[in-house]
Parts: structure tokens; sequence; C-alpha cells
């Protein structure tokens, strides 16, 4: 089967336990104003142009046969891409000798991903380590992200999947048998605030979450912290005792924000709708947060990290 992805880390260690291979698939059926991988929200693959990177030297412009890239002169010469016309033929990516131009993805099949994610078997098997789906979000190609778990699990590979959960419970039940973790992202606990910042309503999420867990699958529950609007404390405080309701044995963990994740939005010539310059939680502040959770009875993974 073929799908479109934007990444693969290898020797990641916060997506799951042990050493694990990520990939990152792209779409995603939300569209937080904060996302750390704006890349994975389109399910398109996209050209991408590095200012910095670029001598000007032109010869995209003169290898593209849709004329779909010129010369912007003001305010700073810079190469300017029109995604009307760009059909993606790759010829100025080929032909730059800076790496200045290059896709936001790739389409790949299932078997070219399994083969990649087999090479570091042994990392795995010696650290209890496995594959993990991320995205974007994986349901967002759900069968194609169904069938690499199939293919992962007939290797024997432990398999995890990072996702919003916005998705048709008819849906996730075929992934049941092929998942040993569903991690799941969880943002917002008022509905009204989870579609102003997400676009989506959050009931389907809450039922998806209970739907996981009344079939005693393994769960991990996260929650962005996000300045000024995930990261309340009466928010984290009621996502906990909705996690706690439904099942007393899922653990939770706080992702810090995330500072890298504007400069994506300058390369993709798109605005960031937070203020900038936002900073990471303090190690104080991420241990407030993380009482809020224990004190609503729930396990906390208490090592902190960028998403």
């Amino acid at each position: 089967m073929i799908g479109t992805i934007f990444d693969i880390k290898k020797f990641a260690v916060h997506d799951g336990p042990g050493i694990r291979s990520t990939v990152f698939l792209k779409g995603c059926h939300l569209n937080c104003i904060w996302c750390h991988n704006p890349e994975g929200i389109s399910p398109k693959v996209n050209l991408w142009y590095f200012e910095n990177k670029c001598i000007k030297c032109h010869k995209c412009i003169g290898s593209c046969q849709n004329n779909a890239l010129s010369i912007q002169k003001e305010p700073l010469s810079h190469i300017k891409i029109d995604t009307e016309m760009c059909s993606n033929a790759g010829a100025c990516v080929a032909v730059c000798p800076t790496g200045a131009l290059c896709f936001d993805g790739r389409t790949i099949s299932t078997q070219e991903i399994v083969e990649i994610l087999m090479a570091d078997q042994v990392f795995y098997e010696q650290s209890k380590g496995g594959i993990t789906l991320s995205g974007g979000d994986p349901f967002y190609q759900s069968d194609f992200a169904l069938d690499i778990l199939k293919s992962c699990k007939n290797k024997a590979l432990h398999t995890a999947i990072e996702t919003c959960l916005y998705v048709h419970s008819d849906i996730l039940e075929h992934f049941i048998p092929f998942v040993d973790l569903f991690i799941i992202d969880m943002k917002l606990y008022d509905t009204y605030e989870h579609q102003r910042y997400t676009g989506v309503r959050n009931e389907s999420i809450k039922f998806n979450l209970h739907y996981l867990a009344d079939r005693k699958v393994n769960l991990l529950v996260r929650i962005p912290l996000i300045p000024g609007i995930t990261a309340k404390d009466e928010n984290i405080k009621k996502i906990a005792a909705f996690v706690h309701s439904i099942r007393d044995d899922i653990k939770m963990e706080l992702i810090n924000y995330n500072v890298l994740a504007e400069s994506k939005y300058r390369i993709m010539n798109k605005s960031y709708s937070l203020l900038h310059n936002m900073k990471s939680f303090t190690q104080s502040e991420l241990n407030h947060f993380n009482q809020i959770i224990k004190n609503e009875g729930v396990h906390v993974l208490e090592e902190i990290h960028l998403d």
C-alpha cells in the first residue's frame, strides 16, 4: 500500500518504551493553532524554500517547466513559489546546489517503511522498544497506517500509535489487535475551547477514550502544554479527573511547549497564531502541573521533554 509521510525518526526515546523508530504520517483532521509539526497537517506534499540556504544562483527557476518559481525582490530578494502551479516534479530540488528547496514529505510504500524499520530490529530487542506511528495523525491515512501496523506485528515488533483519537470508533476497532500502546494527545477538556483552538469538537475524542479503556488496551494520555491555552490548572485538573474516572490505571504525561515550532511556520510562509518568543515551562512550573494530576489519583510519567 502507498501513503505519504514527512519523516522517519530513528532512535526515538520519547514515543513509547525503549528505543524506537517513529514514522510521521501526513494529514490531520485537527488544525491546532500551536501545531508543532505543521508540515504534517496537510496530506499533500509541498515544496519548501529555505532562504538562509539560497545562494541566488536561480538554477531552480530555469528547471521548472510549470513556471512555478519566480524571483521576488521585495523586501529582500528570494524565490517565490506559486503553489497552484507547482506539480512537485522535483526538478528544482534536484538542481539546487545547497538544499534550499526540498519537499515536506514523500510518497512511500508499506514495504519500504518496514524495510527501513527492520534495519534497527536489534536495538528494539535489546531495549524492549519498537515502532511508533505519529503525524499529523495516523488515522487521517487509516488504511495505510493499519497496513504498516499489521506488517510490523507480523515481524513481532512492539507497536504504538500517537493520535488525538478524532476518528470513528468503527475504524478504531480494527486497530486494537495490532497496537500495543495507544498514546492519546488530549489537549482541552472544554468542548467549546477545543473547537476554538483545534477546529473540531471533542465529544468523539472523549467517547473513543472510553471505548479504548473499556477494551482494556494499554493507554497513555498526554497533554501538550501551551501557555495560556492548555496549560491552565483547571484544564489539567479536568482532564486528569476524566482519565481517572474511566480507568484508574491509565498513566498521564505532560509535554512541554516546544519553542522551536515557530521557525517552521516562517519556512512555510504561514503566520504563527501564538505570541512570539513564548518560553517553555520551568521545572518548578512542570512540578506544579504534575501535582495537579497526582491529586486526581493519576500516575504521572515525570520525565519532561520537548515533543
